[in-house]
């Protein structure tokens, strides 16, 4: 690496740096509220951070997978809500730019509302009777050739970031085929309804509300891909969601920490910090801290390193990150819980909110049981070929 792309990476953080702190002041209140955090996404575009994954060739800054990762789990130190909602955005324009999914000219009109006026994307893809769109579930919402034009109806859950987004990629099973295509629409067009659902427990400051589409009309070349339900190739850019997770558990972490090293009950000389059993608890912690961010990194630099062919191999390792990484979290944050005591559950500390938060992760993809499966796959395969 050059200086001065070492400069530039270094600036980039700073920059990131600077804003989050603020971030962490709000999350209390946003959660509490169940109130999504305009602020702090339009924070994130005031300084140009959605445009970051944006390939160079299109005007964006082009940063890595290890690089996006990086500044995705700061931001979740701060605020895991925010981490996972820009983070959507984060890794489907870096995967559509590199990948050259969308034809050109599309992708550069896109870019270029990023660029210059911040707009945001996000997949809209989950149904109520489709479940997870990994597990290959058709969905039922439904575009209608019209002339050179499509229309477009349906419903979409679970859709992150809904209050803020300027483009939903949907998708829809097209009328009179077996096809199923990706749509690009925007926020404006007549027929997109954004309906408050989202009433989960976890993640609340997400505004991941349903998105309804009534006879949306769309050009015909809105239709921005052709896509297999289920059948999913090997996405590094996923990995943004054990980057969130770690991210919210090293928050647990530090809370804990800096609370055993000053909480001194008079029961005992000095804090609970010098307790056997809290070091204990302490180490636990930062041995998975340390498994998790190793195992993360070195995934995600491997890919960054690697060409299309053995990307095309990594499925399962990627899954496997996700699964160890966001179960890691888990543990963390039960572990800050127990040093913290039954202070830990009080609605005004942040650990109960952690705790909540970091159990979404099991229903973000991949989920665990196809991870293990395809690990137990690849593994059969290597023992046949030795």
């Amino acid at each position: 690496m050059t200086l001065n792309k070492q400069k530039e990476i270094e600036d980039r953080q700073k920059q990131l740096g600077e804003v989050v702190h603020s971030f962490e002041i709000n999350a209390e209140r946003h959660d509490r509220e169940r109130t999504f955090p305009f602020d702090n996404i339009n924070e994130l575009i005031r300084i140009g951070y959605p445009s970051w994954t944006v390939p160079e060739n299109f005007g964006g800054a082009g940063i890595s997978l290890t690089e996006m990762l990086q500044h995705q789990e700061t931001i979740a130190r701060a605020d895991g809500p925010t981490a996972l909602s820009i983070g959507w955005h984060m890794g489907i324009t870096k995967h559509l730019g590199e990948n050259r999914i969308w034809d050109n000219k599309t992708y550069k009109a896109f870019a270029d509302d990023v660029f210059y006026h911040g707009a945001l994307l996000n997949n809209a893809a989950s149904e109520p009777a489709t479940g997870s769109p990994t597990r290959g579930g058709k969905p039922e919402t439904r575009a209608v050739k019209d002339g050179d034009r499509w229309i477009i109806n349906g419903r979409k859950n679970f859709t992150t970031m809904a209050p803020i987004l300027t483009y939903f990629v949907v998708s829809a099973s097209i009328e009179g085929s077996d096809r199923i295509g990706n749509f690009l629409i925007r926020r404006e067009y007549d027929g997109v309804d954004i309906e408050d659902t989202w009433d989960s427990v976890a993640m609340k400051a997400t505004g991941s509300h349903d998105l309804v589409l009534h006879d949306v009309v769309v050009n015909e070349s809105d239709l921005v891909e052709y896509i297999s339900p289920g059948r999913k190739e090997p996405a590094g850019w996923l990995l943004h969601i054990p980057a969130c997770y770690i991210g919210i558990a090293r928050a647990a972490q530090r809370y804990a920490t800096d609370f055993a090293k000053n909480y001194s009950p008079n029961s005992i000389e000095g804090t609970i910090a010098d307790l056997p059993n809290v070091i204990q608890k302490i180490g636990q912690m930062e041995l998975l801290v340390l498994e998790s961010r190793h195992f993360l990194y070195s995934v995600a630099e491997k890919w960054d390193r690697s060409d299309l062919n053995v990307r095309q191999s990594m499925k399962a390792e990627l899954g496997a990150v996700k699964l160890s990484v966001v179960n890691k979290a888990m543990e963390i944050v039960d572990l800050a819980m127990r040093i913290v005591g039954a202070k830990s559950l009080s609605e005004t500390n942040p650990l109960q909110r952690y705790y909540r938060d970091v159990r979404a992760g099991l229903h973000n993809p991949p989920m665990d049981d196809m991870t293990i499966n395809q690990l137990a796959v690849d593994s059969i395969n290597k023992t046949e070929k030795r």
